[in-house]
């Protein structure tokens, strides 16, 4: 769902830099991690970079893709998910062209930020009546969410950057990308779901360590 530079338009990304710098700057403040515990987050996040780099092009100017942002967030907590997936995003886009340097900023605040707080938390909500469930529910809104926000900052761009009529970046209005958007993604988010739950019951089983004792 990574949006390439050209898009939109810098009314746009200017802020969304803003927003992400501050998110950053938190995140550093906020997160804590254990030694035993970075090699298991650094292949996590190698996992997540090589599910974003095997991407399809959609109609649209965004792309689907397996993320792994769930599972990150949940086992590490949504400001170090939100940490590794940004760390990511920063390399495709810098060093592979896999989204945008200039929607870099959008980009984060879709799949990083969004995509990690929304399943954690969707997970913490569930979790109690059914983990299992929790797991798939957490992995495809990890996955439905930030493809939503995309869609609505594309869908959006004919409104705040048009001359004489014509959008000058992205040409479709918001119900339009918003279909285009989210109906592969919802499917491919069950995929997503079923990844989440499959890798960690595979942790879980072998990897005790980087869990916390509950």
């Amino acid at each position: 769902m990574h949006i390439p530079d050209g898009f939109i338009s810098p009314v746009t990304y200017l802020p969304a830099y803003t927003i992400t710098a501050g998110l950053w700057y938190k995140a550093y403040q906020t997160t804590q991690l254990d030694s035993d515990k970075i090699s298991f987050l650094s292949a996590l996040s190698a996992l997540s970079f090589v599910f974003m780099m095997i991407a399809i092009p959609l109609p649209g100017g965004t792309s689907a893709h397996l993320s792994g942002v769930a599972l990150l967030s949940i086992i590490f907590g949504p400001w170090l998910g939100f940490s590794a997936i940004s760390m990511v995003l920063i390399i495709e886009a810098l060093f592979f062209g896999e989204g945008g340097v200039t929607t870099l900023g959008v980009n984060v605040l879709a799949i990083a930020f969004i995509g990690s707080f929304s399943a954690y938390y969707l997970y913490k909500l569930l979790k109690d009546l059914n983990e299992t469930v929790a797991l798939f529910v957490a992995g495809w809104f990890g996955m439905t969410m930030p493809a939503l926000f995309v869609s609505f900052i594309l869908g959006l761009q004919p409104l705040i950057a048009s001359v004489d009529g014509k959008p000058l970046f992205f040409p479709f209005d918001i119900a339009t990308t918003v279909t285009a958007v989210m109906i592969p993604h919802a499917l491919i988010g069950i995929v997503e779901g079923l990844v989440t739950v499959i890798l960690y019951r595979f942790l879980q089983k072998n990897f005790k360590v980087i869990f916390d004792e509950k």
